[in-house]
């Protein structure tokens, strides 16, 4: 399929579906966040209000990420470095400026993280599938040739969809992760460490069929990543097994009343 990713022209503004699909993303994930965040106790304002600090953090991170590791193209052309409609967004990049400045969000705010980071989580993967169709649209993030059924036509041949791939485990692992967090409540953390564990084992065999991958070196950096989300993931799993404390402490801290 051919497209040039224009949603509509609206006299001299042109929106693009990139743009559309990732501010539904977000859109619909602080919604889905702040109804499962009601279910822990988290009042719809503290999650509106890490949202002001998280998203904004998330498409810097994932632009500077991508940015960087394309400096090649970049440096040659700095003033594609802001057009973030025009695709070129990495989603570890988003990741890590999110966290990053979450962790910042908990300590000023005096909120528990790791409450906040498994209720968003969810969501996180869900905004994940909805925003690869973005790709879609932009025609990247595309795989190598094959002759499977459910090839696509895309840049000239019928070509593996690995945004399709992605999205659909994405979604699969929103699904699971909105069931995990609802059964009876469990240590801190646990749910965000099965995020970073299952989004890195399906990046890390998707990115295999990538043509596009950003590159370190001889290795395709999303699956270097890739393994030290895995490990993470472990890591939180069996850290907060052992030191966490559970969602009945942390309800301590957090406001309960009505929104």
């Amino acid at each position: 399929m051919n497209t040039n990713g224009i949603a509509f022209v609206l006299g001299p503004f042109t929106v693009k579906w990139y743009g559309i699909l990732i501010a539904s993303a977000m859109a619909i994930g602080l919604f889905l966040a702040a109804r499962e965040g009601k279910k822990k106790g988290i009042v719809s304002d503290d999650i509106l209000d890490v949202g002001l600090w998280v998203l904004p953090a998330a498409v810097i991170g994932a632009r500077i990420y991508y940015v960087l590791f394309s400096w090649d193209y970049y440096s040659v052309h700095p003033e594609e470095i802001i057009k973030i409609w025009h695709g070129g967004m990495a989603i570890h990049g988003g990741l890590i400026g999110a966290i990053l400045v979450g962790i910042l969000y908990g300590k000023i705010k005096k909120k528990p993280f790791w409450l906040f980071a498994d209720v968003a989580m969810p969501s996180v993967a869900l905004g994940q599938a909805i925003g690869r169709w973005g790709n879609f649209f932009n025609q990247e993030a595309y795989g190598y040739e094959t002759n499977l059924p459910w090839a696509m036509y895309i840049d000239g041949a019928y070509r593996h969809p690995t945004f399709l791939y992605e999205s659909i485990w994405d979604l699969g692992l929103c699904l699971f992760l909105l069931w995990y967090l609802n059964r009876p409540p469990k240590k801190q953390g646990y749910v965000l460490a099965f995020y970073a564990f299952g989004y890195s084992l399906g990046r890390f065999f998707i990115e295999q069929l990538r043509t596009d991958s950003l590159m370190l070196g001889p290795f395709r950096m999303a699956m270097v990543i890739s393994v030290a989300g895995m490990l993470i993931g472990v890591a939180i799993f069996f850290w907060q097994k052992k030191y966490g404390k559970d969602y009945s402490y942390l309800m301590e801290g957090v406001s309960h009343r009505a929104s």
